[in-house]
């Protein structure tokens, strides 16, 4: 138990000086942990993908495939978005397995093959199910902290490009270690990939190990890759008001604001507080519309977790409300049955526009 509240001490102190800040925390963060300021090369990539006439149209996926039956299906449904001539990027907001199935390296080698199959440019993050989770017994009691190693391996085998047929460069976070971490910009909208994950980010103790409080290890990956997250967080908010962008867009797996609990524990939840912090933070002091897409919950929603009156702002110990931030959490899971299509409208003050598209 000593170990677990030395991590929430650390998380809710320290980590929170990175998350309110402002610029001097950020470039706190960034010093402990050899991170480089807003102009370094985590900073958004200008422009990736050309500038078409024709709108910038992106889809989301989250939490598939589930199982045996969404398995054989991935390829045709992949086929699906690659048939759409008006898609020009895919986002997977992680979970490329359920979570009570092997983490094993031939499920990674399979799955990878899948997503090279996507014609166009292709953007993941990783989700708790592929590491985090891999503690339990059902998943083959894997060390998460090996199986996280062997997710970068395998999805990120180049730093600073996408998978897809057709990759392209990213700004990333390869040289301090989170290779996963990227970001763009497109249409004067930035967009960032982040990677915080389900089960507290990965605080939750690994039961299947035996163990019933995080371990040291544990503790300091999720405090390296909190800083790096809450670092690229403020450094693509930076280059959107630098570069006058109309929006900004983050993908992350976890629901850090689940609506299909109906009493949420912070004791669940304490190791998102830094990065919250920080979203809100920026958010307020950005002019243009926020948007959060997220999996990890698996049933479609849209709302705004920030605004006033939402028990979020207590939870999380925010005292002012951020209009601006629009969540929409992606349907997954074993009874998914579409995905989400994502367009830029430079005619709308909302900036984008969706869609939730069948599989066929």
């Amino acid at each position: 138990m000593r170990r677990n509240r030395i991590a929430i001490a650390l998380l809710t102190t320290g980590m929170l000086v990175a998350g309110l800040g402002g610029t001097a925390g950020a470039s706190t963060a960034a010093s402990a942990a050899g991170h480089r300021s807003p102009t370094g090369p985590s900073s958004p990539a200008k422009h990736v993908g050309g500038q078409g006439k024709s709108p910038f149209t992106f889809a989301v996926i989250g939490d598939i495939p589930y199982g045996a039956a969404q398995i054989a299906a991935f390829p045709g449904r992949i086929a699906q978005l690659n048939a759409d001539p008006q898609v020009q990027l895919v986002n997977h907001l992680g979970d490329i397995k359920n979570g009570s199935s092997t983490c094993d390296d031939g499920y990674f080698s399979m799955i990878k093959t899948d997503f090279d199959l996507f014609r166009d440019p292709f953007v993941y993050t990783p989700g708790d199910n592929e590491w985090t989770d891999c503690h339990r017994q059902n998943n083959g009691a894997y060390d998460p902290l090996e199986r996280l190693a062997a997710v970068r391996k395998d999805f990120f085998p180049v730093p600073g490009l996408t998978l897809g047929q057709h990759p392209i460069r990213v700004a990333s976070q390869a040289a301090q270690g989170y290779v996963e971490n990227v970001s763009y910009q497109r249409d004067d909208v930035a967009f960032a990939a982040v990677h915080i994950v389900g089960s507290n980010n990965s605080l939750a103790p690994w039961s299947g190990l035996g163990l019933t409080a995080p371990t040291a290890q544990q503790s300091a990956e999720v405090l390296g890759r909190t800083a790096a997250d809450i670092e690229l967080i403020r450094n693509t908010f930076a280059a959107a008001r630098r570069d006058h962008d109309r929006a900004v867009v983050l993908f992350t797996q976890a629901d850090m604001f689940d609506v299909t609990v109906p009493n949420p524990a912070y004791a669940d939840y304490f190791a998102f507080t830094p990065i919250v912090a920080a979203l809100a933070q920026e958010s307020r002091n950005f002019s243009g519309p926020v948007y959060l897409f997220n999996g990890d919950s698996h049933v479609f929603n849209q709302d705004k977790p920030l605004a006033g009156g939402s028990s979020w702002l207590s939870f999380y110990g925010l005292a002012t409300p951020v209009p601006n931030l629009t969540r929409v959490t992606v349907e997954g899971s074993t009874n998914v049955d579409e995905w989400l299509k994502v367009t830029v409208d430079k005619h709308s003050p909302a900036v984008l526009t969706w869609q939730r598209i069948l599989y066929g």
